[in-house]
């Protein structure tokens, strides 16, 4: 059995082989060879310099330097084994050692952007989590999953939005995409799922609750600015209701119709433009039975082209992969879609996705009954606290 001093012997050693640079040292001990090989002397020794310039690359400072250093004496060394004069050695070791300053001039600067890049990507996911925060793997009575991915990698948070949470008129949720992209997109995003997280414990009413994040974005947003949103709730056992706002419509899966659009019976526009239109959302209620699955989700997925400038089916693509494993389900959409569009998406892409199991399969009880008197709201953050924990997408 290994001791603590063993231990800490191999983590040394593994620390070492992680900041070793390998590969440099491998190109200097090839030109040592062929130098050793042919005796070309001064046709050889110029290309030491590629060692440290490669270690700058993939290594900090300390190890450019020790590459350098090797560099130079052997490189002095071949240089007087094969004769060269002295006055084009020194030119050559000078350039060797201008090399080695420079690159590890050049590794510190890298090391300290991708510090600087770390901390900024640590921030990103903070506020992610505090905006877009993890979906508990059931919800009420339902089963949930949500898939997120921003175009802007680096950012890790976009222009779309969603929320799953339970309330005293059952469980209600929300998938939208802000119009415009970067820190105002993050912004509206922000706006909204506040206004909807504190309406939907308050109003009995869904229509009400998409009145409210209608007035605030009249009161906070451009004329030019809107969100196309989809909010949906499960008041009583059967029934869902959705209020569709300018957003694609929702896919429906039932064992009996397989994947059903959800075509609004009452068009809409998109938040914030009701008052330029005059047209209020209409409330669309379905039977929602056992084994039932909703999607929600964003253009993102929907207008996601490949190679050949094709849309990706998604309807098709959850036909092909839905079980009743929700996070399954998703994982596979998730990455049939990367695939089609070859790796990256150019667009926020966001996807939710409910399941109604079975009483007997999972053992969940119904959703709350609405209550003429609900108790007071408590905080916010006692209300997400309340919610089981759940993994983060």
């Amino acid at each position: 059995m290994a001791g603590p001093g063993t231990s800490a012997c191999r983590r040394a050693v593994a620390r070492l082989a992680a900041g070793t640079p390998v590969l440099p040292v491998l190109i200097v001990s090839v030109v040592v060879l062929a130098d050793l090989a042919g005796g070309a002397g001064m046709i050889w020794l110029p290309l030491l310099a590629a060692g440290p310039a490669l270690a700058a690359t993939t290594n900090g400072p300390r190890g450019v330097f020790c590459v350098g250093f090797l560099a130079v004496v052997l490189g002095a060394t071949l240089g007087v084994r094969d004769g060269v004069p002295g006055g084009e050695l020194a030119a050559v070791m000078s350039a060797l050692g201008a090399v080695t300053l420079a690159g590890g001039l050049a590794s510190a600067l890298r090391g300290r952007r991708e510090r600087v890049l770390a901390a900024v990507r640590s921030v990103a996911e903070t506020a992610q989590h505090a905006l877009l925060k993890p979906v508990p793997a059931t919800v009420g009575p339902f089963q949930a999953a949500v898939r997120y991915s921003a175009a802007a990698a680096e950012a890790r948070i976009g222009g779309d939005l969603y929320a799953l949470i339970p309330t005293p008129y059952g469980v209600r949720l929300i998938v939208g995409d802000v119009r415009g992209k970067g820190l105002p997109a993050v912004g509206t995003a922000a706006l909204v799922l506040g206004v909807f997280r504190e309406a939907a414990y308050d109003e009995p009413d869904l229509l009400a609750v998409v009145d409210r994040i209608e007035r605030s974005l009249a009161r906070n947003l451009g004329h030019d600015d809107f969100v196309t949103a989809v909010v949906a709730g499960y008041p009583q056992a059967g029934k869902l209701e959705v209020v569709n706002c300018g957003h694609a419509p929702p896919l429906l899966v039932r064992e009996s119709e397989g994947v059903v659009e959800v075509e609004p019976t009452h068009p809409a526009p998109p938040l914030g433009l009701r008052a330029l239109t005059g047209h209020a959302p209409g409330l669309q209620v379905l039977p929602f039975a056992d084994g039932d699955q909703l999607l929600l989700y964003t253009d993102g997925v929907t207008e996601a082209r490949d190679r050949g400038r094709a849309f990706y089916p998604l309807a098709e693509g959850l036909a092909r992969h839905v079980s009743d494993e929700p996070a399954r389900t998703l994982g596979a959409l998730h990455d049939e879609l990367l695939a089609h569009v070859g790796g990256r998406l150019h667009d926020d892409a966001a996807l939710l996705l409910i399941r109604k199991p079975a009483l007997t399969d999972q053992g969940v009880p119904e959703a709350t009954v609405p209550r003429k008197n609900p108790p007071e709201p408590a905080s916010e953050a006692a209300r997400d606290i309340g919610a089981p924990a759940a993994e983060a997408v």
